[in-house]
């Protein structure tokens, strides 16, 4: 949680609040490959990339 808070801070300290929109999607492409790597839909998620 340390890196997280970090992250915030920067973001609050230099009013970088565009990146919040591409860190959101990283993170939910991240859980999204994380969640369906074991399952049937691992294989079709894997060519979105």
């Amino acid at each position: 949680m340390g890196t997280l808070n970090e992250l915030w801070q920067f973001l609050c300290e230099r009013k970088k609040w565009w990146l919040l929109p591409i860190i959101a999607v990283l993170l939910f492409f991240g859980f999204l490959v994380v969640m369906t790597s074991g399952s049937a839909l691992g294989p079709f998620i894997y060519t979105l990339f």
